[in-house]
């Protein structure tokens, strides 16, 4: 088990939600904390509210846009020295069936969720393989290990994120075993990331699912991070009870997981 205090920890999406909330959590260990999002102001009003707001940095920083994404490493290493732990959170959802659904809205979706993750790992694991440590912390979904109707691209992203994962884990222990990969699979958390949904036409949702606003609270959820991060999990499911079944029916029993989600609430 790693001591991830004081450690520098890099999070993106870290202006709402899981990613503010682990921002919290982790100032109470003295981390040293990198916040990513687009909205600086909002980011600003994060470092504002940590405990040591002197240990936080800002770096602004939007993930569909391919060219300041592959720079941002460059920009983050100088404001420590360095980075311990990269947290990849940030994204978007989606509320659209497939058939109603233009093609935008699946090429922005791959663009923040999957291409703008992988791009800013890559961009670090040069820095890595130098220092011979790291630490690769991605949230994904339990929707990325069970699909859901009105999900499909938010799903196919997140499936996406598990297979590029789980290679660059074996590739990396040939290079290095002291370089670390988790995946965290979130079910419904009480964030706003149903209110920017991409509907089928494009546009947000500007309005929270039922089941999000029943889900769980985004510091249990960055709890369960700070540990998955401490433990050097492999992979993590954290949700109500519904999710995490979800997660383990598909795997062992997918037949009965697919009569079973055509005709579950999820929307």
């Amino acid at each position: 088990m790693v001591d991830v205090s004081e450690k520098v920890v890099w999070i993106t999406g870290a202006s709402s939600g899981i990613g503010e909330a682990l921002a919290y959590a982790l100032a109470e260990k003295k981390c040293r904390l990198i916040l990513s999002a687009r909205r600086e102001a909002e980011l600003n009003r994060v470092k504002a509210s940590c405990r040591f707001p002197d240990l936080v940095r800002v770096l602004p920083l939007d993930l569909a846009n391919q060219q300041e994404v592959e720079h941002a490493a460059s920009k983050a290493i100088p404001l420590f020295g360095h980075v311990d732990v990269l947290v990849n959170n940030g994204g978007i959802s989606q509320r659209g069936l497939v058939k109603e659904s233009v093609s935008e809205v699946y090429r922005h979706l791959m663009e923040v969720d999957y291409f703008g993750t992988i791009f800013l790992t890559k961009s670090l694991i040069p820095h890595f393989l130098e220092r011979q440590q790291g630490h690769f912390v991605t949230v994904t979904s339990i929707t990325g290990i069970a699909s859901t109707p009105y999900r499909s691209g938010y799903a196919a992203a997140k499936h996406a994120l598990h297979g590029f994962f789980n290679a660059l884990r074996a590739e990396l222990w040939k290079d290095c075993k002291h370089i670390k990969v988790t995946l965290v699979c979130p079910g419904w958390t009480n964030t706003n990331l149903s209110l920017t949904a991409l509907t089928a036409d494009g546009s947000a949702q500007n309005k929270k699912d039922e089941t999000h606003a029943k889900g769980l609270p985004a510091a249990r959820v960055a709890a369960v991070l700070v540990k998955a991060i401490e433990k050097q999990k492999r992979e993590v499911y954290v949700g109500g009870f519904k999710e995490v079944a979800a997660a383990y029916l598909q795997r062992y029993l997918p037949g009965l997981f697919a009569r079973i989600v055509r005709v579950a609430k999820v929307k």
